[in-house]
């Protein structure tokens, strides 16, 4: 994992007075991690959850249980509120969250690579993400419209890394846009 990506988030972060938290499930404390390997973290990364069992979602995250009932774990809208809760928890201005397959097994119709990214920032502001390589597709079996879906490729510890490392280049491109917007 590239510590270019870190770097200069929390050099953003810093120019802007924010800070970070995160929620994982597939990751499972992996993105934590990534984070403060990098000298400076601590002036603007606040914690993370790991919420790597469905339960802890609803009951750490806050994630609706009516939602997770519904939708299930691997899912865009049980990404924003994991994203949602731990930037409430933590006391962050920023939050991001990743939930997903990561394998070896495909988990309750969901393939292996499938991965949401759910990011919130301030005055609640929500993005969920499919991370989807491009040209990379999976028939889901059984599927009712047997539509293929995008997944990441990649053993275990692959499908984790690149979900870590996509989720923080797009909270930084946010960033990013949002401090291009303020210059205008």
């Amino acid at each position: 994992m590239t510590t270019a990506t870190v770097t200069e988030l929390i050099r953003e972060l810093k120019a802007a007075g924010q800070t970070l938290a995160c929620c994982e499930s597939l990751s499972s404390g992996l993105a934590a991690a990534a984070i403060t390997s990098v000298p400076g973290a601590s002036a603007v990364f606040r914690g993370g959850l790991v919420t790597y069992a469905t339960d802890l979602k609803a009951t750490l995250a806050g994630v609706d249980p009516e939602v997770l009932r519904k939708v299930g774990p691997v899912a865009a809208e049980t990404a924003e509120q994991m994203a949602a809760g731990a930037r409430k928890v933590c006391g962050a201005d920023w939050a991001f969250s990743l939930t997903g397959v990561a394998g070896p097994d495909p988990q309750n119709g969901h393939p292996v690579g499938e991965v949401f990214l759910g990011i919130a920032g301030p005055e609640g502001l929500l993005h969920s993400h499919r991370i989807m390589p491009e040209g990379q597709t999976h028939l889901v079996p059984g599927a009712v419209d047997s539509q293929p879906i995008r997944v990441l490729n990649g053993d275990r510890a692959e499908i984790r890394t690149r979900s870590v490392e996509y989720a923080l280049q797009k909270v930084l491109g946010i960033l990013l846009e949002q401090k291009a917007g303020k210059g205008r």
